[in-house]
Protein backbone atom coordinates (compact mmCIF):
# COMPACT_ATOMS: atom_id res chain seq x y z
CA UNK A 1 0.00 0.00 0.00
CA UNK A 2 2.78 2.35 0.91
CA UNK A 3 4.57 1.40 -2.31
CA UNK A 4 1.50 2.33 -4.34
CA UNK A 5 1.29 5.69 -2.57
CA UNK A 6 4.92 6.34 -3.29
CA UNK A 7 4.39 5.56 -6.97
CA UNK A 8 1.39 7.93 -7.18
CA UNK A 9 3.29 10.68 -5.40
CA UNK A 10 6.28 10.16 -7.64
CA UNK A 11 4.06 10.30 -10.72
CA UNK A 12 2.49 13.58 -9.65
CA UNK A 13 5.77 15.41 -9.21
CA UNK A 14 6.61 15.89 -12.93
CA UNK A 15 3.23 17.53 -13.62
CA UNK A 16 3.64 19.95 -10.72
CA UNK A 17 7.19 20.69 -11.79
CA UNK A 18 6.07 21.40 -15.36
CA UNK A 19 3.34 23.76 -14.16
CA UNK A 20 5.82 25.66 -12.01
CA UNK A 21 8.28 25.81 -14.87
CA UNK A 22 5.58 27.07 -17.24
CA UNK A 23 4.48 29.68 -14.71
CA UNK A 24 8.09 30.81 -14.27
CA UNK A 25 8.61 31.20 -18.01
CA UNK A 26 5.33 33.08 -18.31
CA UNK A 27 6.47 35.50 -15.62
CA UNK A 28 9.79 35.96 -17.42
CA UNK A 29 7.91 36.62 -20.67
CA UNK A 30 5.69 39.21 -18.98
CA UNK A 31 8.75 40.90 -17.50
CA UNK A 32 10.49 41.07 -20.89
CA UNK A 33 7.30 42.41 -22.48
CA UNK A 34 7.01 45.09 -19.80
CA UNK A 35 10.63 46.17 -20.19
CA UNK A 36 10.41 46.25 -24.00
CA UNK A 37 6.98 47.87 -24.12
CA UNK A 38 7.46 50.55 -21.47
CA UNK A 39 9.37 52.98 -23.77
CA UNK A 40 6.53 52.74 -26.30
CA UNK A 41 3.97 53.38 -23.58
CA UNK A 42 5.96 56.35 -22.27
CA UNK A 43 6.22 57.78 -25.79
CA UNK A 44 2.44 57.61 -26.20
CA UNK A 45 1.88 58.91 -22.67
CA UNK A 46 4.11 61.93 -23.30
CA UNK A 47 2.64 62.56 -26.76
CA UNK A 48 -0.88 62.98 -25.40
CA UNK A 49 -0.16 64.78 -22.13
CA UNK A 50 0.00 68.60 -21.80
CA UNK A 51 3.42 70.05 -22.63
CA UNK A 52 3.93 71.36 -19.09
CA UNK A 53 3.43 67.86 -17.66
CA UNK A 54 6.09 66.45 -20.01
CA UNK A 55 8.81 68.51 -18.29
CA UNK A 56 7.51 67.90 -14.76
CA UNK A 57 10.48 66.74 -12.60
CA UNK A 58 8.09 64.33 -10.87
CA UNK A 59 6.17 62.83 -13.82
CA UNK A 60 3.07 60.73 -13.34
CA UNK A 61 3.09 57.15 -14.57
CA UNK A 62 -0.46 57.58 -15.87
CA UNK A 63 -1.71 60.61 -17.84
CA UNK A 64 -3.73 63.11 -15.84
CA UNK A 65 -5.07 64.84 -18.96
CA UNK A 66 -5.15 64.19 -22.70
CA UNK A 67 -4.56 66.70 -25.47
CA UNK A 68 -3.89 66.76 -29.21
CA UNK A 69 -2.05 70.08 -29.13
CA UNK A 70 1.31 68.32 -29.25
CA UNK A 71 0.48 66.80 -32.62
CA UNK A 72 -0.58 70.19 -33.93
CA UNK A 73 2.71 71.66 -32.69
CA UNK A 74 4.66 68.82 -34.28
CA UNK A 75 3.02 69.40 -37.65
CA UNK A 76 3.57 73.15 -37.53
CA UNK A 77 7.12 73.38 -36.19
CA UNK A 78 8.51 72.32 -39.59
CA UNK A 79 7.39 70.61 -42.77
CA UNK A 80 6.30 67.10 -41.78
CA UNK A 81 4.89 65.49 -44.91
CA UNK A 82 7.93 66.29 -47.05
CA UNK A 83 10.42 64.40 -44.82
CA UNK A 84 7.96 61.53 -44.35
CA UNK A 85 7.46 61.22 -48.10
CA UNK A 86 11.22 61.26 -48.72
CA UNK A 87 11.78 58.60 -46.05
CA UNK A 88 9.03 56.47 -47.56
CA UNK A 89 10.45 56.77 -51.08
CA UNK A 90 13.99 55.96 -49.94
CA UNK A 91 12.90 53.00 -47.79
CA UNK A 92 10.69 51.44 -50.47
CA UNK A 93 13.31 51.78 -53.22
CA UNK A 94 16.04 50.39 -50.98
CA UNK A 95 13.88 47.38 -50.09
CA UNK A 96 12.90 46.68 -53.70
CA UNK A 97 16.48 46.89 -55.00
CA UNK A 98 17.83 45.00 -51.99
CA UNK A 99 15.33 42.16 -52.39
CA UNK A 100 15.84 41.90 -56.16
CA UNK A 101 19.64 41.77 -55.97
CA UNK A 102 19.82 40.01 -52.61
CA UNK A 103 17.54 37.17 -53.75
CA UNK A 104 19.71 36.43 -56.77
CA UNK A 105 22.90 36.60 -54.70
CA UNK A 106 21.45 34.42 -51.94
CA UNK A 107 20.27 31.88 -54.50
CA UNK A 108 23.72 31.78 -56.09
CA UNK A 109 25.65 31.17 -52.88
CA UNK A 110 23.03 28.69 -51.62
CA UNK A 111 22.50 26.53 -54.70
CA UNK A 112 25.68 26.80 -56.77
CA UNK A 113 29.23 25.76 -55.97
CA UNK A 114 31.78 28.19 -57.40
CA UNK A 115 35.31 29.26 -56.65
CA UNK A 116 35.46 31.86 -53.89
CA UNK A 117 32.02 31.00 -52.49
CA UNK A 118 33.23 30.81 -48.91
CA UNK A 119 35.11 34.09 -49.33
CA UNK A 120 31.89 35.77 -50.45
CA UNK A 121 30.01 34.44 -47.42
CA UNK A 122 32.76 35.57 -45.03
CA UNK A 123 32.86 38.96 -46.78
CA UNK A 124 29.13 39.44 -46.26
CA UNK A 125 29.54 38.76 -42.56
CA UNK A 126 32.59 41.01 -42.31
CA UNK A 127 30.76 43.94 -43.92
CA UNK A 128 27.98 43.69 -41.33
CA UNK A 129 30.53 43.84 -38.51
CA UNK A 130 31.88 47.24 -39.57
CA UNK A 131 30.26 50.07 -37.53
CA UNK A 132 28.30 52.47 -39.71
CA UNK A 133 29.93 55.49 -38.07
CA UNK A 134 33.36 54.24 -39.21
CA UNK A 135 32.36 54.64 -42.87
CA UNK A 136 30.77 58.08 -42.72
CA UNK A 137 33.83 60.03 -43.96
CA UNK A 138 34.73 57.65 -46.87
CA UNK A 139 31.07 57.55 -47.93
CA UNK A 140 30.80 61.34 -47.79
CA UNK A 141 33.93 61.81 -49.91
CA UNK A 142 32.85 59.17 -52.42
CA UNK A 143 29.36 60.58 -52.88
CA UNK A 144 30.77 64.09 -53.17
CA UNK A 145 33.10 62.96 -55.98
CA UNK A 146 30.19 61.23 -57.73
CA UNK A 147 27.96 64.29 -57.44
CA UNK A 148 25.49 62.41 -55.23
CA UNK A 149 25.85 64.49 -52.07
CA UNK A 150 22.54 65.96 -50.85
CA UNK A 151 20.58 63.69 -53.20
CA UNK A 152 18.17 60.92 -52.37
CA UNK A 153 19.88 58.66 -54.92
CA UNK A 154 23.12 58.99 -52.96
CA UNK A 155 21.31 58.10 -49.73
CA UNK A 156 19.72 55.08 -51.41
CA UNK A 157 23.12 53.84 -52.59
CA UNK A 158 24.51 54.33 -49.09
CA UNK A 159 21.67 52.41 -47.43
CA UNK A 160 22.16 49.52 -49.85
CA UNK A 161 25.73 49.08 -48.58
CA UNK A 162 24.46 47.75 -45.25
CA UNK A 163 20.93 46.55 -46.07
CA UNK A 164 21.99 44.43 -49.05
CA UNK A 165 24.44 42.23 -47.05
CA UNK A 166 21.75 41.76 -44.40
CA UNK A 167 19.25 40.77 -47.09
CA UNK A 168 21.63 38.31 -48.76
CA UNK A 169 22.56 36.63 -45.49
CA UNK A 170 18.96 36.36 -44.28
CA UNK A 171 17.56 35.03 -47.56
CA UNK A 172 20.40 32.54 -47.78
CA UNK A 173 19.21 31.05 -44.51
CA UNK A 174 15.68 30.64 -45.87
CA UNK A 175 16.83 29.12 -49.18
CA UNK A 176 19.16 26.62 -47.49
CA UNK A 177 16.19 25.26 -45.50
CA UNK A 178 14.29 24.46 -48.72
CA UNK A 179 15.32 20.94 -49.85
CA UNK A 180 17.04 20.73 -53.22
CA UNK A 181 15.06 17.57 -53.93
CA UNK A 182 11.94 19.67 -54.52
CA UNK A 183 13.63 21.51 -57.37
CA UNK A 184 15.08 18.29 -58.75
CA UNK A 185 11.67 16.62 -58.71
CA UNK A 186 10.14 19.57 -60.58
CA UNK A 187 12.93 19.43 -63.16
CA UNK A 188 12.37 15.68 -63.62
CA UNK A 189 8.70 16.48 -64.32
CA UNK A 190 9.77 18.81 -67.14
CA UNK A 191 10.39 22.18 -65.51
CA UNK A 192 13.48 24.17 -66.33
CA UNK A 193 15.66 25.35 -63.47
CA UNK A 194 14.00 28.77 -63.66
CA UNK A 195 10.56 27.19 -63.81
CA UNK A 196 11.32 24.99 -60.81
CA UNK A 197 12.42 28.03 -58.83
CA UNK A 198 9.36 30.10 -59.77
CA UNK A 199 6.81 27.31 -59.21
CA UNK A 200 8.33 25.47 -56.25
CA UNK A 201 10.96 27.48 -54.39
CA UNK A 202 9.53 30.98 -54.68
CA UNK A 203 6.15 30.18 -53.03
CA UNK A 204 7.98 28.52 -50.12
CA UNK A 205 10.32 31.49 -49.91
CA UNK A 206 7.56 34.12 -49.86
CA UNK A 207 7.29 34.35 -46.02
CA UNK A 208 11.05 34.81 -45.80
CA UNK A 209 10.93 37.55 -48.42
CA UNK A 210 8.23 39.37 -46.46
CA UNK A 211 10.11 39.10 -43.16
CA UNK A 212 13.37 40.28 -44.74
CA UNK A 213 11.62 43.15 -46.54
CA UNK A 214 10.00 44.38 -43.33
CA UNK A 215 13.26 44.40 -41.39
CA UNK A 216 15.06 46.08 -44.28
CA UNK A 217 12.34 48.72 -44.42
CA UNK A 218 12.66 49.35 -40.68
CA UNK A 219 16.43 49.79 -40.97
CA UNK A 220 16.08 52.31 -43.79
CA UNK A 221 13.15 54.13 -42.16
CA UNK A 222 14.86 54.53 -38.77
CA UNK A 223 18.38 55.37 -40.00
CA UNK A 224 19.54 58.75 -38.71
CA UNK A 225 23.30 59.25 -38.98
CA UNK A 226 23.76 59.09 -42.76
CA UNK A 227 20.54 61.01 -43.40
CA UNK A 228 21.84 63.77 -41.14
CA UNK A 229 25.32 63.95 -42.67
CA UNK A 230 24.48 63.43 -46.35
CA UNK A 231 21.36 65.57 -46.79
CA UNK A 232 20.69 69.27 -46.29
CA UNK A 233 17.75 70.57 -44.30
CA UNK A 234 15.73 71.00 -47.50
CA UNK A 235 16.04 67.27 -48.26
CA UNK A 236 15.93 65.92 -44.71
CA UNK A 237 14.19 62.64 -43.88
CA UNK A 238 11.69 61.94 -41.11
CA UNK A 239 14.29 60.89 -38.53
CA UNK A 240 16.26 64.09 -39.04
CA UNK A 241 13.02 66.06 -38.91
CA UNK A 242 12.67 65.01 -35.26
CA UNK A 243 15.82 67.01 -34.49
CA UNK A 244 13.87 70.23 -35.07
CA UNK A 245 12.40 69.90 -31.60
CA UNK A 246 15.80 70.47 -30.00
CA UNK A 247 16.70 74.15 -30.10
CA UNK A 248 18.90 76.56 -28.18
CA UNK A 249 15.97 77.07 -25.81
CA UNK A 250 15.80 73.38 -24.95
CA UNK A 251 13.93 70.30 -26.11
CA UNK A 252 10.17 70.23 -26.62
CA UNK A 253 9.61 66.71 -25.37
CA UNK A 254 5.85 66.47 -25.80
CA UNK A 255 5.78 67.55 -29.49
CA UNK A 256 8.85 65.39 -30.13
CA UNK A 257 7.06 62.32 -28.75
CA UNK A 258 4.01 63.26 -30.83
CA UNK A 259 6.24 63.36 -33.91
CA UNK A 260 7.82 60.02 -32.98
CA UNK A 261 4.34 58.55 -32.59
CA UNK A 262 3.35 59.73 -36.07
CA UNK A 263 6.58 58.30 -37.46
CA UNK A 264 5.80 54.92 -35.90
CA UNK A 265 2.41 54.70 -37.63
CA UNK A 266 3.74 53.46 -41.03
CA UNK A 267 5.74 50.69 -39.32
CA UNK A 268 2.73 49.61 -37.26
CA UNK A 269 0.49 49.59 -40.34
CA UNK A 270 3.07 47.56 -42.26
CA UNK A 271 3.28 45.00 -39.47
CA UNK A 272 -0.51 44.69 -39.32
CA UNK A 273 -0.69 44.07 -43.06
CA UNK A 274 1.97 41.35 -43.17
CA UNK A 275 1.86 39.90 -39.66
CA UNK A 276 0.86 36.42 -40.81
CA UNK A 277 3.63 36.25 -43.39
CA UNK A 278 6.03 37.66 -40.80
CA UNK A 279 5.20 34.90 -38.33
CA UNK A 280 5.59 32.25 -41.03
CA UNK A 281 8.88 33.75 -42.16
CA UNK A 282 10.35 33.93 -38.68
CA UNK A 283 9.55 30.26 -38.02
CA UNK A 284 10.52 29.00 -41.49
CA UNK A 285 13.03 26.19 -41.25
CA UNK A 286 12.46 25.66 -37.53
CA UNK A 287 10.96 22.21 -38.18
CA UNK A 288 12.18 19.85 -40.86
CA UNK A 289 10.38 16.91 -42.32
Amino acid sequence: MSGTSAVVTKGADPGTSQKRSKLGWNLVGLFVFAVAGFPVYWMLNTAFKPAKDAIDPDPSLFPTGLTLSNFDRALNIADFWGPVWRSLVVSVIVVLIGIAIGLLAALAISRFAFRGRKIVIVGILAVQMVPLVAMIIPVFLLLNDLGQYDRLTGLIITYLTFILPFTVWTLRGFIVNIPKELEEAAMVDGCSRTGAFVRVVFPLLAPGLVATSVYGFIQAWNEYLYALMLLSQQNQTATVWLGNFTTKHGTEYAPMMAGATMMAVPIVVLFLLVQRKMAAGLTAGAVKG
